[in-house]
């Protein structure tokens, strides 16, 4: 087809409606209500094609993977490991070799942090992280600067919860050792210059982490075109499993880390003299793994790749730019993130209403959202707020869902007399 009549061809709508459908806890009814469904940042429901591979795999394919010489196992095998390639080709890994199967980027995180941290992170060494980052993606570091006497450095955010990529060229010197930054804040939506980042850190030697828990399911990731050294992901952010995640990490790099686990497919010699470890991938997954956890990732990501990131991007975007306009004409109610680059996410305040209580009358409502710090203390004292509500929007979520979730919040509101 050539140029013009690309351009003549009307933008295919996204039918929100018929994705759906393909959700079956949707259809139900809470507080005899409609299910209003808006905590996607803390997990997303699943398709029914997700739930049909893990029961797929329960009933004609279980057992273990790799040794096996039965006919189960051959294809319990090929199952996991088609399913590496299809990560590998969703965030465009160069190899199958740079994905490592971990319960979820916590895990990931801490994976790195011991592992890669043991080998080359020293006293006086620094890491750099920002103010925005999940528990998970602060206290691994910690724990790592209080074991070798390394320094953590938190890059600072403006009132409208962007990186403030000036205070970070400031920070990042000889002495870093290691960056690690999420690509979308959970607690925000604000979406980091990732690529900035690392290209400024590479310049100095060091290397870079990226949590991407709440960017996978909302855009296209290239961890080639990033740069990235590190890049981690939930599976069950992204409508797969719960218990399982990915590590994905340039070659070289896992290939000169130690082992993080020891046990299982990450043998390749034991005496009780000196053991030997296996190649990239396996050595870093000991133990049985999540053999349906990671088959049915695989599902979740074709099923997210036939829809296309980029048009659940675009339908995410104008939920949150609807909902945004929508709260700027409710009293009383404050925006905590108003980034210039947000993904889908609305947290906000209540003026003389706890979030608690917003999220409790909310649920009367059959609406589900999400209250509390977000496991991002620092981040809510540098807003001097104890907690938010936050609603986050799925390729599933409607302008209805919207419009539902402000009808909750007229009520709030109406009950606290505001």
């Amino acid at each position: 087809m050539n140029q013009l009549n690309v351009l003549q061809r009307p933008p295919r709508r996204f039918d929100a409606d018929k994705w759906r459908a393909d959700f079956p806890i949707l259809s139900q009814q809470v507080n005899d209500r409609p299910l209003v469904y808006l905590d996607n940042a803390a997990t997303s429901q699943k398709p029914q094609v997700v739930i049909d591979a893990e029961s797929g795999y329960y009933s004609k394919t279980n057992s273990n993977i790799h040794r096996g010489v039965h006919r189960l196992s051959e294809l319990a095998t090929n199952q996991y490991e088609a399913a590496r390639g299809k990560v590998r080709r969703f965030i465009n890994a160069a190899s199958d070799r740079e994905i490592i199967f971990v319960r979820g980027t916590t895990e990931a995180i801490n994976l790195v942090a011991h592992s890669y941290g043991a080998r080359n992170v020293k006293a006086g060494d620094e890491i750099v992280i920002s103010t925005m980052e999940h528990h998970s993606n602060i206290v691994p570091w910690q724990l790592l600067c209080e074991r070798t006497g390394a320094v953590l450095r938190v890059v600072p955010i403006n009132d409208d919860g962007e990186f403030l990529f000036d205070d970070y060229r400031k920070l990042v010197n000889e002495r870093t050792r290691f960056v690690a930054v999420v690509h979308v804040s959970n607690a925000l939506g604000s979406i980091n210059p990732v690529k900035k980042i690392i290209e400024l850190a590479h310049r100095f030697g060091a290397r870079v982490l990226v949590d991407g828990a709440q960017a996978v399911p909302h855009m296209v990731v290239d961890v080639q075109d990033l740069d990235c050294d590190f890049y981690a992901f939930s599976s069950h952010k992204i409508y797969g499993p719960t218990g399982i995640g990915v590590l994905y990490g340039k070659a070289a790099l896992l290939n000169a880390m130690p082992p993080y686990q020891g046990g299982g497919d990450m043998i390749r010699q034991v005496t009780f003299e000196k053991s030997t470890y296996n190649d990239l991938p396996y050595k870093f997954e000991a133990g049985t793994p999540n053999i349906a956890g990671v088959i049915t990732l695989g599902a979740a990501l074709d099923y997210v790749s036939a829809i296309g990131l980029d048009a659940i991007a675009v339908h995410e975007h104008e939920l949150l730019e609807y909902a945004t306009a929508t709260a700027a004409n409710v009293p009383g109610m404050r925006l905590i993130g108003t980034a210039r680059d947000k993904a889908s996410i609305l947290s906000f305040v209540l003026d003389g209403v706890h979030p608690h209580d917003t999220g409790t009358i909310l649920d009367h409502q059959g609406v589900a959202i999400r209250t509390g710090h977000h496991c991002a203390m620092p981040l809510m004292a540098r807003f001097k707020v104890p907690a938010t509500a936050r609603a986050s929007f799925a390729l599933y979520n409607t302008r209805e869902d919207v419009e539902a979730l402000f009808a909750g919040i007229a009520k709030v509101r109406q009950m606290f007399g505001k």
